[in-house]
């Protein structure tokens, strides 16, 4: 199993990670120098010249270096004001780290530099192997945003220390964040967290800085993230996640699903850095994004590989200046990709789901959502499955029985289909006119059993699309099955095979087994009443034999890796199908009635309809168009 393997690969990263802790951990514990620089003042003089001599060799300067102004003589702070301007006052002011704020949806963690959230943990939740989700951990997000200064420098708040505080407002929590250029000054990130809400109001502004920004150089918010690995096969998670972006007419796009992808895109409503299940939205509250500049990068090179991250997402929008000042209210979402809560918003963030593309995604959102919810809100989420695929093949069970009826009609009438090509063996065009006029007088077309198939299609479709975007089916057992929406291993295998994987999941057996048997019965009768191959043409017999061998083996390997719940549901309804065409042959469909209606239908008078006519009209100029051809050969 993929989580289980641990290549050299993956153990240097993990001794890498390891040992950067440390050296962290290193780093921000006390020396001796420093707990003896508080006791005595000559020693704090000469810790002191030591950092102002770190100033002088780096360009960002944490809060660690400087605890208050108080510490600084007139020398270090006018060498730090001329280095850092008005953002020198920022530097000097002391604080902690980090500030955690919980909710009964999240576990936040502010980070001071940068303001930005440098933890996000989901408590609801948790990963395939029982680990806590997080959104943002380890550096794998970044918030920043870059402005001119008035003296022409260009200044990031991700270098910069900001003032938190943490308030009330009824019983919603407030998180503050200033970049302070002095005690009125400042650039606020505000974050307000509502109980049981996965959605943080956040706004941005600034106060009394007009005079500080350089309006004539541009405003950037840059948002950056790494989607974290949650589920049990990391290349059914990766395909299921994709960055993804509504317009201000409602119009939703994406970038590549699976390759990297970059766009600049206009008047955007929300991004979404989807990841399958869980997703990181921005949204525009106040008005669209005037512009965005987004990237996409897929990061699992190599899917036998344990890999940490999936996608890197990436996004570039410009914000306005307003009287020289920046205001912008958005939202941030970190949630499941679920279409209930995302519902609850009203912004169209359940677009952001794959459901498929018009009358599938439709089928979708009108039909299996609701149905599957009221299912599943009763029973157990494999006997919902099971039900659902009951229901829905007694609904498309008359276009079984059609598809049977037109077999048996043509069953009946191959003897005199048989007699006419023999009779107009040399005369190819007489033959198919005799053949369509006796199928017209039978009501025996083989349109007739295609098209009702047809109908089939766009369900088939859309159940595929549903099954793996089913946040409901999640880490939802059934049988031997684990989770619904991953795949049902039994055996893991000691290797991996190209495009099967390192394990064995049943459920896609069973599913092809199911298939083989019902084409196997179908596939039979249709190859019965088979007309000899023209010349020229394919053997559609043969072909049809190779498919019964060709289609579960598909299923067998394809769905190897998808959502048991979507083997269980193609099993179902197969065996299904096996009984539902065995009730039609042995009891509904009586061989002699249909054969008394044939003959009844051939001996009254059939008008041809306009088809037909264009269809005889045609095959007449081919035929002449082929003798006039011979003709000039000769």
């Amino acid at each position: 199993m993929e989580e289980k393997k641990l290549d050299i690969n993956s153990i240097i990263g993990f001794i890498l990670i390891f040992g950067i802790l440390v050296f962290m951990m290193y780093q921000n514990t006390p020396t001796e120098e420093e707990i003896e620089a508080q006791k005595q003042a000559e020693q704090e003089q000469v810790e002191a010249e030591k950092k102002n001599s770190k100033q002088n060799e780096a360009v960002v300067t944490t809060s660690d270096d400087y605890s208050n102004t108080k510490d600084l003589d007139s020398t270090q702070l006018a060498s730090l004001q001329s280095k850092e301007g008005s953002l020198a006052y920022a530097l000097t002011l002391p604080g902690e780290d980090f500030t955690t704020v919980e909710t009964d949806v999240f576990k936040l963690k502010f980070s001071r530099m940068g303001g930005h959230l440098a933890e996000v943990k989901l408590k609801k939740f948790v990963t395939f192997d029982s680990l806590p989700i997080y959104m943002v951990k380890d550096q794998n997000s970044a918030f920043n945003i870059s402005f001119g200064t008035s003296d022409n420098r260009m200044r990031n708040t991700q270098d910069y220390p900001f003032q938190p505080s943490v308030t009330k407002s009824g019983v919603n929590t407030v998180v503050s964040m200033k970049l302070k250029f002095s005690e009125t000054e400042y650039l606020e990130y505000r974050y307000e967290l509502k109980p049981d809400d996965y959605m943080i109001d956040f706004s941005i502004k600034s106060e009394g800085l007009s005079g500080e920004f350089n309006t004539s150089e541009p405003i950037t918010l840059d948002w950056k993230q790494k989607g974290i690995r949650h589920a049990k096969s990391i290349s059914y998670e990766n395909r299921y996640t994709r960055l993804t972006y509504m317009y201000d007419d409602d119009r939703v796009e994406k970038l590549s699903q699976m390759g990297d992808d970059d766009e600049t895109v206009e008047d955007v409503e929300w991004l979404s850095y989807r990841q399958h299940f869980f997703s990181s939205i921005l949204v525009a509250e106040d008005s669209p994004f005037s512009k965005a500049e987004i990237t996409s990068q897929n990061l699992v090179e190599d899917e036998e590989v344990d890999t940490l991250f999936t996608k890197l997402y990436t996004s570039k929008i410009p914000l306005a200046y307003n009287g020289g000042e920046v205001s912008k209210n958005l939202g941030l979402y970190y949630g499941p990709t679920d279409a209930k809560i995302l519902k609850t918003y009203d912004k169209s963030l359940e677009e952001s789901i794959p459901f498929g593309w018009g009358i599938f995604g439709w089928i979708n959102k009108a039909l299996f959502i609701p149905l599957f919810g009221w299912l599943s809100s009763m029973l157990p989420y494999g006997i919902a499955i099971i039900v659902m695929t009951v229901l829905v093949k007694l609904l498309l069970s008359f276009v079984q029985y059609k598809q049977f009826l037109s077999q048996a009609k043509m069953k009946i009438l191959k003897p005199e289909l048989d007699a006419i090509r023999e009779k107009y063996k040399d005369n190819k065009l007489k033959a198919q006119q005799e053949t369509m006029a006796l199928q017209s007088k039978a009501g025996a077309s083989p349109l007739s059993g295609c098209l009702p198939g047809l109908m089939q299609i766009p369900v088939f479709y859309a159940l595929f699309m549903f099954f793996p975007t089913a946040f409901d089916l999640r880490q939802k057992s059934f049988l031997w099955a684990d989770d619904l929406s991953s795949y049902d291993s039994i055996a893991d295998l000691p290797f991996n095979i190209p495009f099967y994987g390192d394990h064995v999941a049943l459920f896609p057996i069973l599913a092809a087994i199911a298939i083989f048997f019902y084409m196997k019965m179908t596939t039979g009768q249709q190859t019965a009443m088979q007309a000899p191959p023209q010349e020229g043409m394919p053997d559609m017999s043969k072909m049809m034999k190779y498919m019964i061998y060709f289609s579960p083996l598909l299923m067998l390997i394809f769905f190897n890796n998808y959502a048991s719940g979507l083997s269980l549901y193609y099993f179902i309804s197969n065996l299904i199908s096996i009984g539902i065409m065995l009730v039609i042959k042995n009891y509904i469909i009586d061989e002699n009635k249909v054969l008394a209606k044939i003959e009844v239908s051939k001996s009254k008078p059939k008008k041809e309809n306009r088809f037909q006519r264009k269809m005889k009209e045609m095959m007449e100029q081919a035929e002449q168009q082929k003798q006039a051809q011979q003709k000039r050969k000769k």
